[in-house]
């Protein structure tokens, strides 16, 4: 294992101190680093919050920021925060109008976050991202997991937090992005936990992993590698028989890296994808392409489709200013 560390203890720790060194301007560091701020909180506005296991940079603590969250709570490496993480947080951003946590669906994430929000005080909500159509069950999760489409969620939502919308109303915003979110992942090579020190599966050279999650977990099948249009053919397919969708419909469309393919390869999958969507017809509206919810050092991308209004194209293009995402309109 060749990585740039110290100590396997303290990977995330000083990972997190460097990020908020870099971006003092957008982010804080929480007491004992136990999650990461907005730098300037907003009165009267509802606090979004994050977090999982380290090691998909640049989620969550890259989307913490003005139209996206208040906080993000890293775990361990693929490790879930603890419930006085998520509490802390909460007593850090709430500004009088409630918090939402918005929870990728794994089995320790949900079962921590649920926990917090028995244990604090306020009014919490808590959305459950689980837009992963790869497998129903998985060795993280019970149903979906909750895989790249959460930045989607996060960014809209935050979007309408923003402009004045309560709790309830962004709560039920998450949920409405998050029916209307799909995703498939592939990976071409394994990750590498550093505690671990060795690859979380084996691959050859010549296969890929069709359906992988973004802890290394199995997909739906291991076969061998494919041209780019065959594998977006199948990635697309895979999201659209999810979906079953009648008529035209119009979308956002993200491919995310999961560490290690660079950008040539990105855009050379989004061409091919896209091709797949408008045989199916889908108007891509909007488009990402990068490293947004990453495998560590794992080489693959995943495909997200989320269908979109008026209303909900609004929101995505509401100005937002973080580490990992920002734009103005």
């Amino acid at each position: 294992m060749k990585k740039f560390i110290n100590t396997v203890d303290d990977v995330v720790m000083e990972s997190v101190k460097g990020f908020c060194a870099a971006h003092g301007d957008i982010v804080a560091i929480g007491d004992d680093t136990k999650f990461v701020r907005r730098a300037n909180l907003v009165d009267g506005k509802v606090g979004l919050i994050s977090g999982g296991g380290s090691g998909h940079e640049p989620l969550h603590a890259g989307f913490v920021g003005h139209g996206m969250l208040d906080a993000a709570c890293p775990g361990a490496v693929f490790t879930s925060p603890t419930p006085d993480q998520m509490i802390a947080a909460v007593q850090a951003v709430e500004r009088g109008a409630g918090c939402l946590f918005i929870v990728k669906n794994y089995s320790g994430d949900v079962m921590n976050f649920e926990m917090a929000t028995e244990m604090v005080e306020g009014n919490v909500e808590t959305i459950i991202t689980n837009d992963d159509v790869a497998v129903e069950d998985s060795t993280y999760t019970t149903g979906r997991r909750g895989v790249a489409g959460t930045m989607i969620v996060e960014k809209i939502v935050g979007a309408a937090a923003e402009k004045g919308l309560d709790l309830t109303q962004c709560a039920n915003l998450g949920r409405q992005v998050n029916d209307r979110t799909r995703s498939m992942g592939v990976a071409l090579t394994s990750c590498t936990v550093p505690a671990a020190g060795v690859p979380t599966f084996k691959i050859g050279e010549d296969e890929m992993e069709m359906g992988v999650g973004i802890h290394g977990e199995p997909g739906r099948q291991r076969m061998n590698m494919k041209t780019a249009a065959e594998i977006s053919e199948q990635m697309i397919s895979a999201i659209m028989d999810d979906f079953a969708p009648q008529g035209t419909h119009n979308a956002i469309f993200l491919v995310n890296g999961l560490g290690a393919t660079p950008l040539l390869e990105l855009y050379l999958l989004y061409d091919c994808a896209r091709a797949q969507l408008e045989k199916r017809n889908v108007r891509i509206v909007r488009s990402l392409v990068g490293n947004y919810v990453t495998s560590l050092d794992m080489a693959g991308c995943s495909l997200t489709v989320s269908f979109v209004d008026d209303d909900l194209i609004k929101w995505w293009d509401a100005p937002v200013h973080t580490a990992a995402l920002r734009w103005k309109c």
